[in-house]
């Protein structure tokens, strides 16, 4: 057992009182929430990073050499509602797959977790361009207690547009060079962070959700169950009530090396806290 889980057995058996049950069913909710807007949106702001240093970058060089992941690598992640282990992610770079022409990256964000009353399953599936990373397709299956949802999105940066397949709108303005939420994931560990610096960006797919705003707080050393690493803690600003609005408090920490793995995030929230622990790295 690590000194972190050590750490975290030690404060629940001297904890005052457990979490009721209200509580238990909001951290299920929360399980999804959290940790899809968690892995998801930690990227967005270094977009504007990369756009005011294209040359220098090897996410915007179009070259698919020397990308910190590859085909093959799966990371797995706990998810604790204070002492409580309440859910597991998975992040995987499956394959490389023909899109529309494009050589494209095939990654799946996995999350199952919950409680008997409340359980989350849901799946993300992304495709984006091995030469430049803009999201080509974007798949969302969840299940979060009795809701179901099921989307899928086809989308076409050459021309700035975006289609939901399941509705009946057509298709939709989009923005330049257009990322996901699990390309995002993917172009950000491309990308130095400078600490003492905020970015804004324009560039997730759907524009009426930019934009997002980053702050590189500060580097540290931690340990997690998958090891001890060097990081670089940021803090994701979105202009929303929840985990990241300027009340939720919400850190996160990627490795500060060549493989800029995303290691740990923690979130204050009003009912407790959630924090998301890397478990496993599996690269081949």
């Amino acid at each position: 057992m690590s000194q972190h889980e050590r750490s975290e057995s030690a404060s629940a058996d001297v904890s005052p009182c457990e979490p009721t049950s209200a509580q238990r069913v909001a951290a299920s909710f929360w399980v999804s929430q959290l940790v899809r807007w968690a892995i998801a949106r930690l990227a967005l702001g270094a977009v504007v990073l990369v756009a005011t240093a294209d040359a220098q970058q090897p996410g915007a060089s179009g070259a698919a050499d020397g990308r910190p992941f590859v085909v093959g690598e799966v990371l797995t992640y706990d998810v604790r509602f204070g002492p409580l282990k309440v859910g597991t992610g998975t992040m995987e770079v499956r394959g490389i797959e023909n899109v529309r022409g494009r050589d494209a990256y095939h990654t799946v964000f996995r999350i199952d977790g919950g409680i008997p009353l409340y359980r989350v399953d849901d799946t993300f599936e992304s495709w984006f361009a091995t030469d430049d990373l803009a999201s080509l397709r974007f798949h969302q299956d969840q299940n979060e207690g009795q809701k179901e949802r099921d989307r899928r999105y086809e989308i076409f940066p050459e021309r700035r547009v975006y289609a939901d397949l399941a509705d009946d709108k057509g298709e939709q303005p989009s923005v330049a060079e257009p990322l996901d939420d699990g390309s995002f994931v993917y172009f950000v560990r491309t990308v130095p962070l400078e600490v003492g610096r905020s970015y804004e960006f324009q560039r997730y797919f759907k524009p009426d959700r930019n934009p997002v705003t980053i702050r590189v707080l500060r580097r540290e050393r931690i340990t997690v169950p998958a090891g001890t690493f060097d990081a670089i803690v940021i803090q994701p600003v979105i202009k929303t009530k929840g985990v990241f609005s300027e009340e939720g408090r919400a850190e996160l920490w990627l490795s500060d090396d060549e493989r800029r793995l995303i290691l740990q995030m923690k979130s204050r929230l009003s009912f407790g806290s959630i924090d998301l622990y890397l478990t496993n790295i599996q690269r081949p």
